[in-house]
């Protein structure tokens, strides 16, 4: 391709009649052609202004569109260039760009504000006061009628008051609309709309265009009124271009080759009736369907469109169209903002959910009664009192194992789908999303099992020193804690709960066996020897056992034999179960180091399930 005149490439862009583009030994008038650009996307990506994108269903545009977008899933291959007036896509497009997903993903215990306003702390530049992002929030909230719902909570199938699915959808476009991007990605956006939602919302993406802002939209089943707002449309078919031009020449261009729209029907879907495969007739409609593309392909619309892409090439190679958007001075929040803003969503959506934290704050406290109850009057410092010591602590230590455990088991799995999404668009990082939940459970994971404690402890009548009691509150509250950590480890390496469970039950009987309790550990085989090192109900429980028996000389013996021999003091417990004295403190740190262990491995597997998918 090369120029026949001399204006330069900027003046190629207003109506000059001179000039014309030697394209495949054919000169052709680029004056009028020029005019026309920006209306059209050059999948070179030299995207100017407005267009909205119509393809066929199941042909690959999801892909294509978060490829453009700079958010395709790790492992897929690009082939070619994507270009945006003239420079590489980057990381960049995070920030000039904004993505609306087909599914909208929310913290349905948020309200719209506060899920507005903690999308605004990330994505906004940090520079921005409180009070203009405050003005941003309102202005968006105004311009996508959702201001008079600014308090309700997003919220889910069992809540009374939530938004509609329009809403939904409308706070999907909001969120996006906040760094006033330069281009708008919508995947299917009307998709579970009614015909009225799905009006309101394309007119919506009408005006934001007209305002200048480019949109790229795919759709399927379109009324006839949504197709005609189209300023052009792009037909795909197994990966290859059918059409792309307006849509009075698509149904002109389809016409031409034996396929006429009959009157009063649906453009939209007579295309897609072209396109599709029909059941039973698989072969030929995608012979159908391929000649389409072979036909375009020799079109003039196709070597109208080839030669605007490589005039676009020319013009950015040239320096003519330099890339303009400042991107580089850009400064995103600062990592502890971000941290921040993390943790107080995780905190609010523990708070707010019932199932989450009071069901089990209050079914912990039962717990506490029950247990204290049926032990009750049995803890004496006799024979029987040994056993029955033992058997509180160990249902103590269990009781602050098993249910805490399998509690989290779908925490990550259930917010997996929205954290790879934020992820995805630099909002966030992996070890800033995992250390912030980590922490919004914490105080939950201090003040349940200390509550336990204090009821279970004295209903039982365990022993009343403040040592031994102190001993036992950090044990459980370890034991909580580092129980709940093995649960976030199984559910971030596992890709359901049912395949985690299954997993997990093994080990939760190893780590029984080995508490020390059923089985004196010194007579532990020497092939699972190993395995008493790594349960922290073992350690748990020796330390707790210590605390009770230690010092303790007068334990009541009323018959002795070979054959049941008695305890007469506090070391005689210990040793039955090959408890040391010395052990206490090192118990405990080393239910800590476990602790920091199986959250430094549910990082890691995090991490590495949201770089392969």
């Amino acid at each position: 391709m090369q120029r026949l005149c001399g204006c330069n490439e900027k003046a190629m862009l207003h109506e000059c009649n001179c000039c014309q583009v030697l394209f495949n030994g054919e000169r052709l008038p680029v004056g009028q052609m020029f005019m026309q650009i920006n209306k059209i996307v050059l999948f070179t990506f030299c995207i100017l202004r407005y267009v909205s994108e119509y393809t066929y269903i199941g042909s690959g545009k999801t892909t294509l569109m978060s490829t453009l977008a700079f958010r395709q899933p790790a492992g897929t291959i690009v082939q070619g260039d994507i270009l945006i007036n003239g420079r590489r896509i980057g990381p960049f497009m995070h920030r000039i760009s904004g993505y609306v997903y087909q599914d909208d993903l929310f913290i349905d215990t948020l309200t719209v504000l506060e899920h507005m306003t903690f999308m605004a702390h990330l994505r906004l530049d940090r520079r921005v006061s409180r009070r203009e992002r405050k003005e941003i929030i309102n202005d968006l909230l105004e311009r996508t009628g959702l201001l008079s719902v600014a308090h309700t909570r997003i919220g889910s199938g069992d809540d009374k008051k939530m938004l509609s699915g329009g809403e939904r959808k409308r706070l999907a476009f909001a969120v996006e609309l906040l760094n006033d991007p330069v281009i708008l990605f919508c995947d299917e956006p009307t998709t579970g709309l009614d015909s009225f939602s799905a009006q309101q919302l394309v007119q919506t993406l009408y005006d934001l265009a007209k305002k200048g802002t480019t949109i790229l939209c795919t759709i399927h089943q379109p009324s006839s009124q949504l197709f005609d707002m189209f300023n052009n449309v792009l037909l795909l078919a197994d990966g290859r271009v059918a059409f792309t031009g307006s849509p009075q020449n698509a149904l002109n261009f389809f016409a031409e080759n034996g396929y006429h729209c009959p009157e009063a029907y649906n453009p939209a879907d007579f295309l897609i009736g072209v396109l599709a495969t029909d059941p039973g007739y698989e072969q030929a409609s995608q012979r159908s369907a391929q000649h389409l593309c072979d036909m375009f392909a020799v079109s003039g619309a196709a070597k109208q469109r080839d030669m605007l892409v490589n005039l676009e090439i020319h013009m950015a190679q040239t320096g003519d169209y330099p890339f303009d958007v400042e991107v580089d001075t850009f400064r995103s929040a600062a990592w502890y903002k971000k941290f921040h803003m993390i943790w107080y969503r995780a905190s609010l959506s523990l708070m707010r959910d019932p199932t989450v934290q009071r069901m089990r704050f209050f079914q912990k406290m039962a717990m506490a009664v029950i247990i204290g109850a049926c032990f009750a009057g049995t803890i004496t410092v006799s024979q029987l009192g040994v056993q029955a010591v033992q058997g509180a602590l160990f249902v103590m230590i269990s009781e602050n194992t098993y249910h805490p455990m399998y509690s989290v088991l779908n925490v990550f799995p259930q917010g997996f789908p929205l954290f790879l999404r934020e992820t995805r668009s630099g909002m966030y990082s992996t070890a800033q999303y995992y250390v912030a939940n980590i922490l919004a459970m914490l105080p939950g994971m201090i003040i349940e099992p200390l509550l336990f404690v204090i009821i279970c402890y004295w209903i039982t009548g365990l022993r009343a020193t403040f040592f031994a009691f102190s001993i036992t509150a950090i044990s459980i509250v370890l034991v909580m804690n580092v129980a709940t950590a093995c649960g976030c480890f199984f559910s971030t390496a596992f890709n359901s709960v049912p395949l985690a469970m299954a997993y997990l039950v093994p080990v939760d009987y190893i780590f029984m066996i080995t508490s020390g309790i059923f089985i004196k550990i010194s007579t532990l085989p020497m092939a699972f020897y190993w395995t008493q090192f790594l349960s922290w109900m073992l350690y748990a429980n020796e330390a707790m056992t210590i605390a009770q028996w230690s010092g303790v000389q007068n334990i009541t013996c009323f018959e002795e034999s070979e054959n049941l021999p008695c305890f007469h003091t506090g070391q005689d417990v210990l040793d039955k179960y090959s408890f040391n004295e010395s052990n206490l403190y090192r118990n405990l740190l080393a239910i800590v180091a476990i602790y920091f262990g199986f959250h430094i491995l549910g990082y890691y597997c995090l991490w590495r399930r949201a770089k392969k998918i």
